[in-house]
């Protein structure tokens, strides 16, 4: 081989020895950052949000307000729907299926009633949270005077079925129109989420806390509102504020009878009593029929107005429907 040619053939080894080492390290530089790439995407699905499925709107915010922005609540109930004969889509259920917890009502709502036992099966994972515990519940309001005149006469084996069938069926389910009983569901959810997430026990101690004393001004904002009023009671259709009453002493006349709609008599009755307590306003829910109540304040010169204790924002809501309870006290 001629002298002249052996300088370029080292030239040329080297050249390519030193190419092969470039593109190897560019390589190992590229599954570096893919490895860097795949151990952020790790961590960040740990910090994922705690889905967690509620009944009605009002459970929503008191989740919310306690997992912050570690939570992502689904409303199983939309606003407008009656949670007595509401059913959820197939997509509702499916988002259902996501939830690591799911917070009931727990108390006499029939569409829990239904659907909870299919909601265990979707997903055998999700803790069930009753946000009732604890609460101490009433029976769904009655009129005093519905009983039929002669009912003395009934069997004591009769009487004592009816109020061992009330019992099981006549439980009130409104327990959040109390801020008292929001407090007590606060608690509860608290409980579930530092259950579910207990990296984050801490963080839902302080939102919890925090929210608890919302609930507190609240009452003592409610409380201010009612304070001497020397007359102390409201007409409803639907009985949902027994528990709102009996926590400021107030009296709820309900058009409907344990949670039934009247009948001509009993409504002849309303009509009645409405006219001896000097009533002018029935309060009505969007979720349900008018129609009752619309006659109500017709026979007794009345109106209708519309208060929702389903509706979002609890405290703002709370406040607004206690001014309207206020003005209309009789």
């Amino acid at each position: 081989m001629s002298l002249k040619i052996l300088p370029l053939l080292v030239l040329l080894t080297v050249g390519l020895s030193l190419f092969a080492s470039g593109c190897t390290g560019q390589d190992d530089s590229q599954t570096n950052e893919n490895e860097s790439t795949v151990q952020d995407v790790e961590v960040s699905g740990s910090n994922e949000s705690v889905i967690v499925a509620v009944s009605i709107v009002p459970q929503a915010e008191f989740v919310e307000k306690v997992g912050g922005d570690k939570v992502k609540t689904v409303v199983i109930i939309p606003p407008g729907a009656d949670p007595h004969t509401y059913e959820p889509s197939p997509k509702e259920m499916g988002e259902v299926s996501k939830a690591s917890m799911y917070v009931t009502v727990g108390v006499d709502m029939p569409f829990e009633e239904v659907w909870i036992n299919r909601f265990k099966s979707i997903n055998t994972g999700t803790l069930i949270v009753n946000s009732s515990n604890g609460i101490e519940l009433r029976k769904l309001a009655a009129h005093d005077h519905h009983e039929e005149e002669g009912a003395e006469e009934h069997s004591e084996e009769h009487a004592e079925e009816l109020e061992a069938g009330s019992e099981e069926t006549e439980l009130d389910p409104h327990i959040w129109t109390s801020p008292a009983n929001a407090k007590i569901m606060v608690e509860n959810i608290y409980e579930g989420l530092a259950k579910t997430d207990p990296d984050n026990k801490t963080y839902y101690a302080q939102n919890r806390d925090a929210y608890l004393k919302e609930l507190d001004a609240l009452d003592a904002r409610i409380r201010e509102k009612l304070e001497g009023k020397k007359e102390r009671n409201f007409m409803v259709y639907h009985p949902s504020w027994g528990y709102f009453a009996a926590d400021y002493n107030l009296t709820m006349i309900p058009v409907e009878i344990e949670g039934k709609e009247p009948s001509a008599q009993d409504l002849a009755k309303v009509i009645s009593l409405a006219k001896e307590k000097q009533v002018k306003v029935i309060f009505v829910q969007p979720q349900f029929s008018t129609g009752s109540a619309q006659s109500v304040a017709k026979e007794i010169g009345g109106e209708v107005v519309a208060v929702d204790p389903l509706a979002k924002d609890y405290v703002a809501n709370m406040d607004n429907v206690s001014d309207i309870f206020a003005r209309n006290l009789v």
